[in-house]
């Protein structure tokens, strides 16, 4: 399984003193050299943590692919036919939340979404759609003609162990789905070095992005070591 690094919370670090370091770009690049697949980032509105410049230097230095997670707006729009990363995965995104707190709406936001994925597909971008574990919303990231979709584990992650294995199945469940209606399956949110196993032995998801707690890691260990625990915990 392909894991996939977000990192923002290099760039929170950073923007806590409007300073210079730590550097997302050395982050990602050490990742990289310690067997991460891609490289992630959320562009946020606000742009509280990643900014502008971040993005086209990851752009221009990074050997793997660049996935960069935005709202549907114009603004965010206009970020990505001027950057061209290699993916874009649609999240939906409050100004006061501390961290994305669920899915797309894909069914609400049907027409905002197509049209939006069409302005990726024209310029040779992919697409993902960050959705929640139901068979609904799968289907119509389908219907929008995104190319995958990144399950959202946050309420497995938040489980406790009454409820962790009935979380799990409806991740399966929708991992299922994906693949029957011809999507890759990402998925991720949540995730840490111990709830991650269950997460990665499900067959037809092919990568995981985490970020929260490998950069935590790396705080006290340092990137490099942290990315390749995480790598080894995922081992196929």
């Amino acid at each position: 399984m392909r894991l996939a690094v977000n990192i923002d919370h290099v760039a929170t670090l950073r923007e806590a003193r409007k300073a210079r370091e730590p550097e997302p770009l050395t982050a990602a690049l050490l990742a990289e050299m310690a067997g991460a697949r891609g490289i992630t980032v959320h562009l946020r509105g606000d742009r509280r943590h990643i900014q502008d410049r971040d993005v086209q230097l990851l752009r221009q230095a990074i050997a793997t692919k660049l996935n960069i997670e935005m709202a549907v707006t114009s603004d965010m729009a206009r970020v990505a036919l001027q950057v061209r990363p290699d993916q874009v995965t649609l999240v939906p995104e409050r100004p006061q939340e501390l961290t994305t707190e669920g899915g797309l709406d894909v069914v609400a936001q049907a027409g905002a979404v197509a049209d939006f994925v069409r302005q990726m597909h024209d310029a040779g971008i992919r697409v993902s759609l960050f959705v929640d574990p139901h068979a609904d919303q799968v289907g119509h990231a389908k219907q929008s003609g995104a190319d995958a979709i990144e399950i959202n584990t946050g309420r497995y992650a938040e489980a406790g162990e009454g409820s962790r294995i009935q979380e799990l199945q409806r991740i399966a469940d929708a991992a299922q789905l994906g693949v029957r209606q011809g999507l890759e399956v990402l998925a991720g949110h949540g995730l840490n070095y111990v709830n991650v196993v269950d997460v990665g032995a499900i067959a037809e998801i092919e990568e995981l992005n985490i970020g929260h707690s490998i950069v935590a890691r790396a705080a006290l260990v340092g990137m490099e070591r942290a990315v390749r625990d995480m790598v080894a915990l995922l081992g196929r």
